[in-house]
């Protein structure tokens, strides 16, 4: 049986708004429950992993309610953060009108057409959005296309374990425990099981990791975490004509 949030081809966008529209007051505390507060750990090794130098400009694409985006805001970054949601853009200036540290902008965009010219960021990063998208292919393509020669692009994730034993067991959590959490938490277990049904829908790091070859991403890699469950995969825009 397939999920009410997840559609694919032309009806995928206002799905996915509709979920995230549902979820959004309840967005970070829910991933604090189901990771157990890791997923915290694991932007700021992809903020580490981005290598900000002062003054570099930063897009964080679907941005949400801009953990990477006030994580790379914080090494330094002009950060930008992108999405297509209000509310959880409304969550993102919340949080940003009680925090001391740099101010990152927010801005409403679509993450397959970014509004933002080519060659405008050193810094490209997505967490838990590629996957979301009607072509996480398409998505991948616009970030290499506002990226500068020499930028870094990062995608974090949810990944599939090579090890058939360990991905069943996580993919039973995600069947299971994390629909619970959302039942508990919201009302809406079919807003988490939608976790699920759009990872089996996703080609997760490997996929990802060739489309960024395919691109001419160089020094392209995977950083596996939780054997997979989780990944980051990381590549470089080559200097020079595409």
């Amino acid at each position: 049986m397939g999920n009410a949030f997840y559609q694919p081809g032309d009806a995928r966008a206002a799905q996915v708004h509709r979920l995230f529209t549902t979820i959004a007051p309840h967005y970070d505390c829910l991933n604090d429950l189901q990771s157990l507060g890791l997923h915290r750990r694991w932007k700021r090794r992809l903020a580490g992993l981005a290598r900000v130098r002062p003054g570099d400009r930063a897009l964080d694409v679907c941005c949400g309610t801009g953990d990477l985006t006030f994580a790379l805001a914080r090494a330094g970054a002009v950060a930008t953060g992108l999405d297509f949601n209000a509310r959880m853009l409304a969550q993102a200036a919340a949080r940003q009108a009680k925090s001391n540290g740099p101010a990152p902008v927010f801005v409403s965009g679509d993450a397959q057409q970014l509004p933002f010219a080519n060659e405008s960021f050193d810094v490209v990063t997505v967490g838990y959005g590629l996957r979301n998208l009607a072509s996480w292919r398409a998505g991948l393509r616009e970030m290499w296309r506002v990226a500068r020669p020499g930028a870094r692009l990062l995608v974090l994730d949810f990944g599939k374990p090579d090890n058939a034993f360990w991905r069943g067991l996580y993919f039973g959590y995600l069947r299971v425990g994390v629909p619970l959490l959302g039942l508990l938490s919201c009302g809406k277990p079919g807003a988490y099981a939608y976790i699920l049904e759009s990872l089996k829908h996703y080609p997760a790091q490997n996929g990802v990791a060739g489309c960024m070859r395919d691109l001419g991403l160089v020094n392209v890699r995977i950083e596996n975490i939780l054997g997979g469950a989780m990944s980051i995969n990381y590549g470089e825009r080559a200097a020079g004509p595409a």
